[in-house]
């Protein structure tokens, strides 16, 4: 089974407990307090880490962009963490006991990521899997990587994978995605979770969920996606990038609850019989009866028996031929049950 570990042993691995991911995009605004209010809700909605984006107005677009339009660079400015509101949040997100993760779009904000905020691993934007030097960058740094694949194809996949593989870094989890924000689930295509463990066989296939509910999430688990990446807010309905195609609080609990139980209901290969099934057995398989009277010393035939139920423990109607010819010790009435032990 593919897997990658994290810190203090953490196995993410294909049809192993799921891993759930809070993206915390922009939602926050740029501000500190209302971060620190999303982290504790992350915690209260039971995920397993939480993600910042490192962008900076100088790292997202270019000078070129923002001459053409001018008012992004205010936007984008506004919605980003400074380096030091980044620090504060992943002390903060490690004191609550989860994993934390950034997405860098630069060199030193891949170094920041790694020497100032110990990140437990580095997220890969789907926009940079092309990207082939930072992919080669961030491989250097020997840390866990999750890999988004939203708009590539398969061999721009395999390139980037190769790319980090290069580094020496085999620390890979491949997040299957589609980049529309939302995605209608039409569109999800969950089937390619099954295709990239198919093309990447030693690396667990996970999924960045960008529709709205927790239908597509559920349904990659049953397809053993080792991760569920989801974009966390405190409150969709207020205007923000993405803001609102992202997952409330109670949703997102109420989506991990029932990743959890597919996760459960999912179960083994192999054909286990649970006690209480076992016991069903007793009250609603049949077992063989008297089709009618049979007198003492008759010998039996197909025609003298049935099979009914009886609510108790009988013989298998599998078993008929065994009764064929046998003797009746004894006077049986018509749909009484047949034991061994009532012939010879």
């Amino acid at each position: 089974m593919a897997l990658i570990e994290l810190k203090n042993q953490v196995q993410i691995g294909d049809y192993k407990k799921p891993f759930f991911v809070a993206e915390m995009n922009s939602s926050h605004n740029g501000k500190t307090e209302l971060a620190l209010q999303m982290i504790d809700e992350a915690v209260n909605a039971g995920c397993d880490a939480v993600k910042f984006q490192s962008w900076s107005a100088d790292t997202l677009y270019s000078k070129s962009y923002y001459k053409e339009n001018p008012i992004a660079k205010k936007i984008v400015s506004k919605f980003a963490l400074t380096p030091e509101q980044l620090k504060e949040l992943a002390q903060y997100v490690k004191k609550k006991g989860l994993f934390f993760s950034s997405t860098p779009y630069s060199k030193p904000e891949v170094d920041f990521l790694v020497e100032e905020c110990d990140a437990d691993y580095i997220k890969i934007a789907s926009m940079d899997l092309d990207n082939l030097p930072l992919l080669s960058y961030i491989g250097k740094k020997q840390l866990p990587i999750i890999l988004s694949t939203g708009m590539g194809t398969l061999d721009e996949i395999k390139k980037a994978v190769s790319t980090i593989e290069e580094t020496g870094n085999t620390s890979i989890c491949i997040l299957h995605c589609v980049s529309v924000y939302p995605v209608d689930t039409m569109h999800v295509n969950l089937n390619n979770i099954l295709m990239l463990r198919e093309a990447f066989p030693e690396y667990p296939i996970g999924y960045s969920d960008h529709t709205i509910g927790s239908e597509a999430a559920c349904g990659s688990i049953a397809l053993g996606a080792c991760m569920i990446e989801k974009h966390f807010t405190l409150n969709n309905s207020k205007i923000g990038m993405d803001n609102q195609m992202a997952t409330e609080p109670k949703e997102m609990k109420l989506l991990i609850d029932s990743c959890l139980k597919v996760y459960s209901a999912m179960g083994t290969k192999e054909r286990i019989l649970t006690t209480a099934e076992n016991e069903q057995k007793d009250k609603m398989r049949r077992s063989i009866i008297a089709s009618q009277d049979i007198k003492a010393g008759e010998h039996l035939t197909i025609d003298m028996l049935d099979a009914k139920r009886t609510g108790k423990p009988g013989i298998s109607p599998s078993e008929y031929s065994y009764f064929i010819e046998k003797v009746a010790l004894h006077d049986i009435e018509k749909d009484e049950r047949i034991l061994k032990e009532d012939i010879k």
